[in-house]
């Protein structure tokens, strides 16, 4: 079982700069962190691999959730200090690390980017399940996971809450939604973004953080994946930023000393007076 969990290094919310020429994030050489909802598809995806391989073992002739042992590739996209986060998702039990940096990616959208990434995805092949976080804290889209599904043309399921069921190439799990869940079930190759309510992400272990030092990481650029320089970084994206700005704070109130019931009728006859 192939499994692959696209993951994004973001900013720090306590530093934040923005290009004043493109509207986009300048992230050379800013403080940066994994996503947070990256860490929960982290986890995911390595206690399936896990799941799955100790499962083989107990029944080599049976594999239930798989012909092959089960492993983890973490992908992201970003400067060349996004190797950081990757070697970080390695301390977690990611097995493999794949960075997509060429200058020809930068200030991508939403769907340059997943156009991006579902050509990484396919040039690994044979990819069974694809982990995402429910969304970026830094554009707060949420629109990266079901882009890639589309460009791939595969499954996709979204705010995954629970993996209830692997076997073979079908899946069953729960999605959380705003009157309760739904249990779903469906067929790899599918793309999954989970909310936080998942899992619980584990900390580094030690063999984790001895693994993060010595792994290979593979650097694929836009040549490596055949891709048109049209339709990637600043000049594939459709959307583009026109202006960005801090909002000013503005506090305005009234404030009235009357009885409840004639706050009420106070209340009343304001609302009627600005239009609500």
């Amino acid at each position: 079982m192939n499994i692959v969990v696209c993951i994004k290094q973001v900013p720090d919310t306590t530093d934040i700069k923005i290009d004043p020429v493109t509207n986009t994030l300048i992230r050379e050489g800013v403080e940066s962190i994994i996503n947070p909802f990256d860490l929960y598809a982290i986890e995911e995806a390595v206690r399936i691999k896990e799941k799955v391989n100790e499962l083989n073992e107990k029944s080599p002739n049976q594999q239930p959730l798989g012909e092959y042992q089960a492993k983890v590739t973490a992908i992201t996209m970003g400067p060349p200090q996004a190797e950081t986060a990757l070697r970080e998702a390695v301390s977690l039990g990611v097995d493999n690390i794949i960075l997509l940096s060429d200058r020809k990616f930068a200030g991508a959208d939403t769907w340059a980017t997943s156009l991006t990434l579902a050509a990484a995805i396919k040039k690994l092949g044979n990819v069974d399940l694809i982990f995402f976080g429910q969304q970026a804290i830094d554009g707060d889209t949420a629109q990266v996971g079901p882009g890639v599904a589309a460009h791939l043309d595969i499954e996709q399921i979204c705010f995954v809450s629970k993996i209830i069921e692997i076997e073979n190439n079908k899946i069953v799990l729960e999605r959380l939604m705003e009157d309760g869940y739904d249990t779903l079930e469906t067929e790899t190759p599918l793309a999954v973004s989970v909310v936080k309510e998942i899992n619980t992400p584990r900390l580094p272990s030690l063999r984790g953080k001895k693994n993060a030092k010595t792994v290979e990481m593979k650097i694929w650029k836009a040549d490596d994946l055949l891709l048109d320089e049209k339709n990637i970084g600043l000049n594939g994206s459709p959307t583009q930023v026109v202006k960005i700005f801090s909002p000013q704070l503005q506090k305005e109130g009234e404030k009235y000393e009357v009885s409840p019931d004639e706050a009420t009728e106070i209340i009343y006859r304001r609302l009627k007076e600005i239009g609500r």
